[in-house]
């Protein structure tokens, strides 16, 4: 399986929201709602020359095998609103990190990061049968960390020093995760209006 996830065209969709392979061409779109402080907890982008660094190396983590980065399109508005992906995938121990996801401004608390979540918890879970899905916010970024509580994400602990920032600081980061035995129970109540449009 790992040899063909990353060639594979993944498109994942609701009624909310529709997530594609993260491509070059769409840095247009992405040039809208990317200069943005709230952003910079995921990536610091203040200009052009950031923004084509930041599209090179995503699309070459995708190359590489190292993640599968999509890009986020609200099906309301079809507009581009952000970025997410799936890494640190393990495909012997089955599991795997959602993250790396932020959002242009005028598209957060607007229901989107939740179907957007579902599609990505879904496709995880039952088509690639993953038994661990984790996810992890920077300590101070509070935003981040409610998002994934209300996903019925267990909170793990804390990593610290777990990465280093644009600036060069070691940063702690919060773990969160939920695990295959949970997922039925979590997508019939935390998520039941997207799965009642699949059954």
């Amino acid at each position: 399986m790992m040899n063909h996830f990353y060639s594979n065209n993944i498109i994942l969709e609701n009624d909310i929201v529709r997530l594609v392979p993260f491509k070059e061409h769409y840095i247009e779109q992405l040039k809208k709602i990317i200069y943005d402080e709230e952003v910079y907890y995921t990536i610091e982008c203040k200009n052009e020359d950031d923004l084509e660094r930041y599209v090179a190396e995503t699309t070459e983590q995708r190359k590489m095998g190292n993640s599968y980065p999509f890009i986020i399109v609200d099906k309301r508005t079809n507009e581009v609103a952000g970025s997410t992906r799936y890494g640190n995938i393990q495909f012997n121990n089955k599991r795997l990190e959602i993250g790396w996801t932020w959002y242009g401004k005028p598209f957060r608390g607007t229901g989107l990061n939740f179907a957007c979540k579902y599609e990505l918890l879904r496709y995880a879970f039952e088509v690639m049968n993953i038994r661990r899905v984790q996810f992890s916010a920077d300590i101070e970024n509070i935003r981040s960390q409610n998002a994934i509580k209300k996903l019925g994400a267990t909170q793990e602990g804390i990593f610290r020093a777990n990465y280093i920032n644009s600036s060069g600081q070691s940063r702690d980061d919060v773990y969160f995760s939920i695990i295959y035995k949970e997922w039925e129970k979590i997508k019939k109540s935390v998520f039941k209006e997207f799965a009642k449009q699949i059954d």
